[in-house]
């Protein structure tokens, strides 16, 4: 079993959808078997209860079920989970408590609308973090805005150790880098698909990204390429990550979900808690490029 160190923090954390049913309740039998799907990937963790599993959408009780799940199903990889999403401090703390208990490996805090002002920001999730018995990654989550965090800032809560990483979600290389030099022992991250080649170059050795919800083999190949040194490889799968990032940006995370069902995982239907829509011709399209990836030996 896999553990969560200094060591084995960097690499590939692939986000976990949400399978609904029409209803939109959740459904739990699939995901189990999209767990196991997200590990034979070969990806090093899993990000539960994040983003593009909907997490503000879903209430304390499905996201502790569906962070339970994902350690129960999780092989050789490690565990994270967003752990502040109620609305106060005090319960957020005891949101912690909660999640921890759930066997995860680490927590992920996001930046809770503070990003605006360094010193409550600090204050915030030092506070949280120092409760945490576990890891704790923070998370620039847009759905609680302003939610980018400054280099200075992050360089506060990592100076002593306090914070392993962040998902960095500033789509600015200048913003990345300011992090990069600001990390101590953390690793940055990335969420942002057009600069991943060149944060890593900076510095980055880690990916928390929409696309790796439905292609994670994708970005293993392309960590592995980089950190071998093979940067002719590394650009090939990263070039290969931006068309897999194209694939699917339209109507995502719905658009994600039909690619996982090409994939194999048949009971994950498009279905989301939000407005989405996938109209014939753009699941035409979506089985389009998986037969095209299958043909060329990037998806099974």
């Amino acid at each position: 079993m896999a553990k969560l160190t200094r060591e084995t923090k960097d690499g590939i954390y692939s986000l976990m959808l949400t399978p609904f049913f029409e209803d939109r309740s959740i459904d739990y039998n699939t995901y189990e078997e999209y767990a196991d799907w997200q590990v034979s990937q070969g990806v090093d963790h899993l990000f539960a209860v994040c983003g593009s599993s909907e997490m503000t959408l879903l209430s304390l009780e499905e996201r502790l079920k569906l962070a339970e799940l994902t350690v129960k199903h999780k092989g050789n990889t490690t565990v994270v989970a967003t752990a502040n999403i109620e609305a106060t401090k005090e319960e957020n703390l005891e949101e912690i408590k909660k999640m921890e208990q759930t066997g995860v490996d680490g927590i992920v805090l996001t930046t809770k609308g503070l990003g605006d002002d360094d010193e409550k920001l600090v204050e915030y999730i030092s506070e949280l973090a120092s409760s945490a018995t576990v890891p704790v990654f923070l998370y620039e989550f847009p759905g609680f805005q302003p939610h980018l965090m400054s280099g200075k800032a992050y360089g506060e809560l990592t100076k002593d150790g306090l914070i392993w990483g962040i998902k960095d979600t500033t789509c600015s290389l200048e913003m990345i880098k300011d992090k990069i030099a600001n990390k101590g022992d953390s690793t940055i991250i990335q969420a942002n698909m057009p600069y991943l080649f060149d944060s890593y170059v900076a510095g980055a050795r880690g990916v928390m990204a929409t696309p790796t919800s439905c292609g994670g083999a994708f970005f293993q190949r392309f960590h592995e390429a980089f950190v071998s040194g093979d940067m002719a490889l590394a650009e090939q799968r990263y070039n290969e990550i931006i068309l897999l990032d194209n694939a699917i940006d339209s109507g995502f995370c719905a658009s994600a979900k039909e690619l996982i069902r090409l994939q194999g995982v048949e009971g994950f239907n498009w279905y989301t808690r939000g407005s989405h829509n996938l109209s014939p011709a753009r699941l035409r399209s979506i089985k389009s490029f998986h037969d095209w990836c299958v043909a060329n030996g990037l998806m099974k």
